[in-house]
Parts: C-alpha cells; structure tokens; sequence
C-alpha cells in the first residue's frame, strides 16, 4: 500500500484530472487548496449510491459542492448513473484543456480499497469501447467483494472526441485511520480485510449503528421494497412460479423478513437505555440469540453460532439487504465556522 502510494503521488501532477472514490480518501495533498478556490482538476464520485441513504448522499453532494468541489452519486451497476458520470469527466477535461475536442486527457482514479473504483472502470471503458471509432481490445478490471485485489495501475480508454483515458489505482488507506473513529465504519463497509478482525465484532458494531437508528422500529410495518404492509402480508403465496425456500440461505426473502422483524421486535421490547454503553451491549447480546433462530442457525458451540450470525448479517448489510445506510453524515458547516 505504501508503494501504490508512492506510485499514486507520482502521477498526480502528470494528469489532468483526479477521479476520487469516495469522498473520504487517503489523498490530503489535494485536500489543502483554500476552500473558496475551486479545484478544477478534482472530481468526487460517491459510489455505491444505491446502498446508501439517498437523503445523506444528496446533503454530501451539496456539502461537496460548496465546498468548490465537483461531486456525483454514482451507481456502478447503472448505465445511466455511468454515463452521467462520464458526462461530468468529458465537460471537466474539455473545460481543462480550453475547450479543445481533438485533444486527449488523463484521469487519475484513487480512493481506499473496496469502494468499487474497479467496477466503475469495467462501466466505463465497456460504455467508452462502444462509442469509440477504434474499438481496441476490450479489458477488464478486477472486481472483488476483497480489498487489496488491485495491485498494479493499469490505463483504460473510456471516451474519444475528446480521447480519454483513466488510470485504476490500487486502494490506498491513510496511517490516521488506524487511531481514528472512522476505523470501524472501514471494517464495516468492506475497506479493511475481515480477517483482521473478527466478525463477531464486526457485527456487534453493525448493531450497535442499527439500535441507534430509525430504521429497524418502521421494519415492523415495511416489507422488502419498503412499501407500507405488515410482514404477513409480504411473505410471498406458494405457486408454480415461486422461487423454492431454503432455509439454509439466508439471501432468502422470508429470511430477511424474519432477520428484520427479530431486529426491531428486540429493540421495541427492550427496556433498558440504549444511551448507556453498558444496556447497549446488553441489547446486542439478547439479538445475536434472536438472530439465530431468525437464520436458522444449529451450530454446536455459542462461538460457532455467533460467528454464523455474523457472517450472514454483515452480508445482508453490505449487500443493501438490511437497508440503505450511511455511516458518515455531513459536517455541520456552522460548527466549522464557529471552530
């Protein structure tokens, strides 16, 4: 990682334009231009937009904005969220380069691992290839649900008219996430191996968001497409054309319904204060039971059971199964001012 860094820094004034996935990124150096100067060269695509909060990600593209920042929500699995995306690259590079459409520019595309900067390359070189008078050899990045699977930084045609081509950078963390807050909503996105720590932790922070939140109290009246109706009334009828149920995958839909419906009825029945740390992990402890009856879990020991658990719930979050989340909310700009 420290070499991709180097490597990553290298380039930087070699480019015309940094792609940067997400917003929080390891990159301070382009971070230190005075907020009211706008930095042209710098583009912020926050991805995975379809698993997060709509409400935050439209406070955080304004937020960016503000601060003299271009910023997109994108979808990577989308073609229109792709083509806006490109849309943005092509109007930033000709706005660069004065206008000239016969020219070529260079994108830099960096962020912390496993925020999908692979998958947006695959879309947009794949969109890119099609409208290209020269198709060339179609290539293909490395996709991964894993960090750290891109190792090398590899260029890729996305667009002609004028010619650009992006450049996929390997994911780079900063030192300071590891005695910063944000270490354990990196863990919990996908950021940082699993192997590094265990899931059972990992699941007991999930939690500990989860009961802080809204969202698991209206799970009692939501079904999965989030329309109002009671879980009865969601559990699909059986017919010929009904998927097969299979308890033992917990992708299944009335394995969501009764993983939601075991998370809010033990929120809605606790008694305890979820303000105290101590009640809070007390609460945590009392759903790991439920959820393994609502995953229909048999494991012989309580740590083998409690590491099921966590390893189909943490999937069912990364996944947007458990709903649609976003664990760093906007700065309160005038606590800044104030500060």
């Amino acid at each position: 990682m420290a070499a991709a860094d180097r490597a990553i820094r290298a380039r930087l004034p070699l480019v015309d334009l940094v792609l940067e996935v997400p917003a929080t990124s390891a990159f301070e150096l382009l971070h230190r231009r005075s907020p009211e100067e706008p930095d042209v060269r710098r583009l912020v695509a926050l991805n995975k937009a379809d698993l997060a909060d709509k409400s935050e990600t439209e406070k955080w593209v304004a937020f960016m904005k503000q601060r003299g920042c271009s910023c997109i929500a994108v979808n990577s699995h989308s073609r229109e969220s792709i083509n806006e995306l490109l849309n943005a690259v092509r109007g930033r590079i000709r706005e660069i380069k004065l206008g000239v459409s016969d020219c070529t520019g260079t994108v830099l595309l960096v962020g912390i691992p496993n925020v999908g900067k692979s998958a947006i390359i695959n879309a947009m070189h794949q969109i890119g290839r099609i409208g290209a008078a020269e198709k060339g050899k179609l290539k293909h990045a490395i996709v991964s649900s894993h960090p750290g699977e891109t190792r090398d930084i590899s260029g890729y045609k996305v667009a002609s008219h004028p010619n650009i081509y992006v450049l996929d950078t390997p994911g780079v963390l900063s030192p300071i996430f590891a005695n910063d807050e944000s270490g354990p909503r990196l863990v919990l996105t996908g950021a940082i191996k699993d192997s590094l720590v265990e899931e059972y932790e990992i699941a007991q922070f999930l939690l500990t968001v989860l009961n802080l939140r809204t969202e698991c109290r209206e799970w009692e009246n939501l079904n999965l497409d989030g329309d109002k109706s009671s879980f009865a009334d969601a559990i699909p009828t059986r017919s010929c054309h009904t998927k097969r149920q299979y308890s033992s995958d917990h992708t299944q839909d009335f394995i969501v319904r009764a993983v939601r419906q075991a998370l809010s009825e033990t929120i809605a029945s606790f008694q305890g204060d979820l303000g105290n740390e101590n009640d809070l992990r007390r609460l945590v402890e009392i759903q790991f039971t439920h959820l393994q009856n609502a995953f229909r879990i048999s494991a012989e020991t309580i740590e083998d059971r409690n590491k099921c658990v966590a390893v189909k719930l943490l999937n069912l979050y990364r996944t947007g199964r458990l709903g649609h989340y976003t664990l760093d909310h906007v700065p309160d700009v005038r606590q800044e001012v104030a500060a």
